[in-house]
């Protein structure tokens, strides 16, 4: 079934949207985008977005997604943060977050960075009572969650790029 032209600029405009929500925390990000060519997909029944690319925006979609866990976990470990120092950050984190959520909403992302970091500092400080030790660790952890948004952009352009590729 072939969908009108604004359709598919439409969903081209949403997947823009999703673009920019993986620059800025509070929006939607790959998600969105993801969830654009399902919507897109399932309209015109599967005919420009075959399922192999869908499976292949699938399967983007779910490293970008995921990003956030692994990517921060990883520059965690790499500065040498202790599981205790991740439990804590992803503790705390989630406070920060409900915090911020409860001030203006707009603050929740914020208050979840800073929550976590706080997390990993505090338990990395008692610890090991090494300041040097801690900034590696904090270090480490924010490196990973800039990796993650590195990732998350990375792999939103090639979703929308596969998309315009197919859908042209």
């Amino acid at each position: 079934m072939s969908l009108p032209e604004w359709a598919f600029w439409l969903t081209l405009g949403v997947m823009v949207i999703g673009l920019i929500g993986t620059l800025i925390p509070f929006l939607p990000g790959v998600e969105l985008i993801w969830l654009a060519v399902l919507v897109y997909a399932i309209a015109e029944r599967f005919a420009t977005i075959d399922p192999i690319t869908f499976a292949a925006l699938t399967a983007l979609a779910a490293i970008g997604i995921t990003a956030n866990i692994w990517a921060s976990h990883l520059g965690s470990r790499l500065g040498g943060a202790s599981w205790q120092a991740l439990l804590a950050g992803l503790g705390l984190g989630a406070v920060g977050f409900i915090i911020g959520l409860l001030a203006g909403g707009i603050g929740a992302v914020p208050g979840g960075l800073i929550g976590a970091l706080v997390g990993v500092l505090w338990v990395e400080y008692h610890r090991r009572k090494d300041w040097r030790a801690v900034a590696r660790a904090g270090t480490g952890w924010l490196a990973g969650c800039l990796l993650s948004g590195l990732i998350q952009v990375t792999i939103g352009i090639m979703m929308i790029l596969l998309f315009v590729w197919q859908g042209l």
